[in-house]
């Protein structure tokens, strides 16, 4: 695979593509054009939609990018004609008829359950006091209270859309493993990472590990790009 230019970050669920801002910042830096999909979170199938448009919009090949929730959509989106290569940063990677819903349906003995709210009409939001514990924990504390202070609802139709083909059978992946996430518990993303044949790397970072490693973030992302282990 030639060095792809293109990068299109997709953000997981309570949060939007703000997040971003500083792993956006280092890959233009150095010469990638980056465009980040604001998801509706309605949704996976919009979500895709939304991931498609913004790859529709490309002039060439791209490695698609996502966090958490946004394993799921690029897992999906990512059979698109114009997906390179996938990152997924401590992310879902569901396979065929999995949705992040069934996989976090029966977590092992002693592993962090994220603070999920009951669903309120058709949604889910963190415990914003417990928020800062379970996805920010490497982050400043007012940094953190912002996150939770700004959660974006999360679909249950989100939580609970399912792949119909997943991307990685056909797509070279790369995984970054965050060794202190209290979401998605690191055995459970190495896992998922060996499933899909994924090149990893690990940091030591919580959940929010793409606002706090950005440069570890970046760097996965660069060698998707350049299809390079």
């Amino acid at each position: 695979m030639s060095a792809v230019k293109n990068i299109v970050l997709v953000h997981g669920g309570f949060v939007d593509g703000s997040g971003w801002q500083s792993v956006y910042r280092l890959l233009t830096q150095d010469g990638f054009k980056v465009s980040v999909v604001q998801n509706p979170t309605l949704s996976l199938e919009g979500d895709v939609a939304a991931t498609h448009r913004a790859l529709d919009a490309l002039d060439g090949p791209a490695v698609l990018v996502g966090h958490s929730y946004g394993g799921a959509v690029i897992t999906e989106a990512g059979r698109h004609d114009k997906v390179a290569a996938l990152a997924y940063i401590a992310a879902f990677a569901p396979d065929k008829d999995e949705s992040v819903g069934t996989l976090v349906a029966d977590p092992a003995p002693g592993a962090p359950v994220p603070p999920i709210l009951p669903p309120k009409d058709g949604f889910l939001f963190l415990d914003r006091h417990k928020f800062a514990a379970s996805f920010a924990g490497d982050l400043p504390a007012e940094d953190a209270a912002f996150l939770a202070d700004a959660q974006v609802p999360w679909g249950l139709d989100a939580l609970g859309g399912t792949i119909t083909e997943p991307a990685w059978r056909t797509r070279p992946s790369w995984y970054l493993v965050a060794s202190d996430d209290h979401m998605i518990p690191p055995p459970v993303q190495h896992r998922m990472a060996e499933r899909a044949g994924a090149t990893v790397a690990e940091a030591a970072a919580s959940h929010a590990v793409y606002v706090s490693r950005p440069a570890a973030v970046a760097e996965l992302i660069k060698q998707a790009a350049a299809g390079r282990a």
